[in-house]
């Protein structure tokens, strides 16, 4: 099987030289990329310029840069130079065919899962690591859960998200950073329609039936994060029948402020009950996947909470919300001053992300802000804002070398690099489309 590293040939192949690089015995994680138009997001672009990696990291950066002898030299000439994007929100690597149980690995048994690793489980060899990484994704935050379902079943709970490489031979290898956040889904007031109740076949339920469940599950939360706490003393007192326990082990870090929250609330009441409930417990936590701000925009700004946003490109959570309701979310965010990134929370359209920042910039969200939602944002909002998100020195060199802007679907990614290797764009759709292009 060839390997594409490089995508559509014959389109700009004089200019990108690939007949002419120098390919010696340098390590295959230093290289020169030159004559490219480079943006690094957090400064201005630079025209005609040249970055080096060296062993995997960015060392130089500027109009007239040289490589050691030896060192790989790729010639961009005319195309672009981006950081590597990130989806904020994925399932990718722990999920790969959804009604296939045996290739899902989600929602595992029990309300409270706090011990349960994403980047354990993730698998390498998933179809959905090339797939993705072909638009030019170079890293994901792999979700061990997937917010419950409409029936109000599933975890609070779901355990660690882990930001994860797209690029390597095992988990090991591709985690960038393991533990970011847990995943919660916090209670919420969700009335089931009379059509869902329909069909699932269940009692018609009534308002008050749903509240003594929020109101139940919140109380779970609380008495959980009280039972850490106890924990937490009796660990530190080191009594002689002190036995660990795994979950609560996994809890201390979050009573600590060393990882966050990385809560799922869909609805401005849920938002500011998730914000009440942070200062109470004093934890740091990140709004996931919010559906409406109302006033919880300034609430967010004022306690200094991120968020990730989920599918732009979505219908009105309310029938009579505006048609551009969802669309509209970004720029909400961005007026109020609150640091925001994007995520599919999914695996079927996870190599979509930059789509819906691209939506948002027709929505009055800046397109420079844009294509921060889906580089240094997301970086800043997991703490790796030292190692990706941007092009500069000291950084990862996860690099995608493109002939347009990365948010319009008309662009291709012609090579791409995670911590400095070029990494091959072939894929199961590439596979099949050079199968049914050569048939007879």
């Amino acid at each position: 099987m060839r390997s594409k590293v490089f995508q559509n040939p014959p389109l700009l192949a004089a200019s990108l030289c690939l007949a002419a690089l120098t390919l010696s015995a340098a390590a295959d994680d230093s290289v020169l990329i030159k004559n490219v138009t480079i943006h690094p997001v957090t400064s201005a672009d630079i025209v005609n310029g040249s970055v080096l990696v060296v062993d995997g990291k960015i060392t130089e950066i500027g109009i007239k840069v040289t490589a050691a002898k030896g060192i790989k030299v790729y010639d961009g000439k005319g195309l672009h130079l981006y950081p590597g994007l990130i989806n904020a929100a994925s399932n990718v690597g722990l999920s790969e065919i959804s009604s296939i149980r045996d290739t899902v690995d989600l929602d595992e048994i029990g309300t409270f899962n706090p011990q349960l690793k994403a980047e354990v489980a993730f698998n390498p060899s998933s179809e959905h690591v090339p797939i993705v990484r072909a638009a030019g994704i170079t890293t994901v935050l792999s979700l061990p859960g997937t917010g419950g379902n409409f029936r109000g079943e599933g975890a609070i709970i779901s355990g660690q998200a882990s930001l994860m490489h797209l690029s390597g031979w095992t988990w090991e290898e591709m985690a960038l950073k393991r533990g970011v956040a847990l995943d919660v889904t916090f209670p919420q007031i969700q009335m089931p329609s009379r059509q869902i109740q329909q069909f699932l076949g269940t009692p018609a339920r009534t308002f008050a039936d749903v509240e003594r469940d929020y109101k139940l599950k919140l109380e779970q939360l609380s008495n959980f994060f009280e039972d850490a706490r106890r924990y937490a003393k009796a660990k530190a007192a080191g009594g002689a029948d002190f036995q660990p326990d795994p979950k609560f082990e996994a809890m201390l870090p979050v009573l600590e402020g060393k990882r966050a929250l990385f809560v799922r609330a869909e609805k401005e009441r849920a938002i500011k009950d998730a914000v009440e409930f942070a200062d109470k417990e004093k934890i740091k936590i990140i709004i996931a996947e919010p559906r409406e701000l109302g006033a919880s925009a300034a609430l967010l700004k004022q306690h200094a909470i991120p968020v990730v946003l989920g599918d732009t490109l979505s219908l009105p959570l309310k029938d009579d919300d505006a048609y551009d309701s969802q669309y509209t979310l970004p720029s909400q965010l961005q007026a109020a001053g609150v640091k925001f990134c994007f995520g599919t929370f999914d695996v079927e359209f996870a190599r979509n992300v930059a789509f819906n920042a691209a939506a948002a910039a027709a929505f009055d969200l800046p397109p420079g802000e844009a294509l921060k939602s889906v580089t240094i944002n997301a970086a800043e909002i997991f703490g790796v804002a030292d190692q990706v998100g941007s092009i500069e020195k000291g950084k990862l060199a996860d690099l995608i070398l493109t002939d347009g802007d990365p948010l319009e679907a008309k662009t291709s990614i012609k090579a791409m690099f995670i911590a400095g290797k070029a990494v091959s764009l072939e894929s199961r759709h590439t596979r099949l489309n050079d199968l049914w292009s050569s048939r007879p």
